[in-house]
C-alpha cells in the first residue's frame, strides 16, 4: 500500500468524530481536503474503507486499515517523545482501553493511577463484558484489554493476570424468603436472578455448574458494577458478586460459600514495542498481582 501518514490520520479522524466536517474541524483543514485524502487512501488500498452514513462507519477493510492507523499513530507519539519534539509539558497522548465493568470498579483505576507521570498517558476507558472485550482490539478501537479470551488477537500479546472469584450472594431477607432450605434447582427457577446486561452470562454458567440444568430464572437488568451490589443488598436478586467489593457484606448472605466461581482474566495489548504500553502494562501486572487471585 502506497498511503502516508496524513491519510491515516485523517482516516481516523473520520471515524472518531462520525463526519467529514467533524474531522475537518479537528484536523483545522477543509472538509474537500478530508474527502480528497480518504479518496486517495482508498484508491491505493483499492477498497472501499468507509460507509458513507451518519455517522460515518468502516467497512471490514476499513477496520483493518483503522487498526493500523492507530498503531502508527501510537509509534509516532512514542518517537516523537524519544526524540524529544513533543509539543511542550502540558501535552498528553490517549490510550484507549477496553475493561470489564467489575475490574474497573474494583482495580483498573489504581492501576491507571500507578503511570509514571513522564509519559503524560490519558486514558479512554471502553466497558465490555470480559468474554466480548476483544472486539474492540480487532477493530482498533482499543489498544488493550483485560480480557477473559485467552487466545491473543491478531497483532496482539496475552498474559494471564489472575482470577476475579465470585460468589453468589443475596440480602438477608430475600435469602430467608428464596431460600430457606437452600439454593435447589426448584427455588432457582422462580427465583429472582440480577444480571449486569443481556451479554452477562455469569449468573446462568453458575447455575449450570450449580444444577448440571439450564434454567430460566426471573431476572432484573442492573447494568453499573456499584449498582449490582445495591441491588442485592436491596433484596432485588441473588447475584455473582466478586471478592473486592465484599469488604463489608455483613448485610449479605452467601448463598452458596463451597461454590465459588473463578473468572480467569488477562491483558491483551497490541505488539508494539511501545514505552507507554510497556508502563501501562507494567502497572497492570504489580496491581493485578494485589486483587486477583494467582495461579
Amino acid at each position: 500500500m502506497d498511503v502516508d501518514f496524513s491519510q491515516l490520520r485523517t482516516f481516523a479522524a473520520v471515524l472518531d468524530e462520525g463526519t467529514f466536517d467533524g474531522a475537518a474541524a479537528v484536523l483545522r483543514i477543509t472538509p474537500s481536503a478530508v474527502s480528497q485524502r480518504i479518496k486517495t487512501l482508498e484508491q491505493h488500498v483499492g477498497q472501499v474503507l468507509l460507509r458513507r452514513t451518519r455517522p460515518v462507519s468502516a467497512t471490514p477493510s476499513g477496520v483493518v486499515v483503522m487498526r493500523l492507523a492507530r498503531q502508527v499513530a501510537r509509534l509516532e507519539q512514542d518517537t516523537s517523545e524519544e526524540l524529544g519534539f513533543t509539543a511542550d509539558e502540558h501535552s498528553y497522548v490517549t490510550i484507549p482501553l477496553v475493561v470489564n465493568a467489575d475490574s474497573m470498579s474494583t482495580w483498573m483505576l489504581r492501576a491507571l493511577a500507578r503511570m509514571p507521570v513522564r509519559h503524560r498517558a490519558l486514558f479512554e476507558l471502553h466497558r465490555e463484558d470480559e468474554y466480548h472485550s476483544t472486539a474492540l482490539l480487532r477493530d482498533g478501537t482499543a489498544m488493550a484489554a483485560v480480557t477473559s479470551v485467552p487466545e491473543p488477537v491478531q497483532g496482539c500479546t496475552s498474559e494471564e493476570l489472575g482470577s476475579m472469584r465470585y460468589h453468589a450472594m443475596a440480602s438477608v431477607d430475600f435469602a430467608e424468603r428464596w431460600f430457606p432450605d437452600g439454593m435447589s434447582a426448584e427455588e432457582l427457577q422462580n427465583a429472582p436472578m440480577l444480571t449486569f446486561d443481556r451479554k452477562d452470562d455469569m449468573q446462568d454458567r453458575f447455575l449450570r455448574k450449580r444444577t448440571r440444568r439450564r434454567i430460566t430464572a426471573p431476572r432484573n437488568y442492573v447494568p453499573g458494577a456499584l449498582e449490582f451490589v445495591d441491588a442485592a443488598r436491596l433484596g432485588l436478586g441473588w447475584g455473582m458478586l466478586p471478592d473486592p467489593m465484599l469488604t463489608d457484606s455483613t448485610d449479605l448472605v452467601n448463598l452458596a460459600p463451597d461454590h465459588p466461581l473463578d473468572v480467569p482474566l488477562h491483558w491483551q495489548r497490541w505488539r508494539l514495542d511501545s514505552p507507554v504500553l510497556d508502563a501501562l502494562t507494567a502497572a497492570v501486572r504489580r496491581t493485578a498481582r494485589e486483587v486477583l487471585r494467582q495461579p
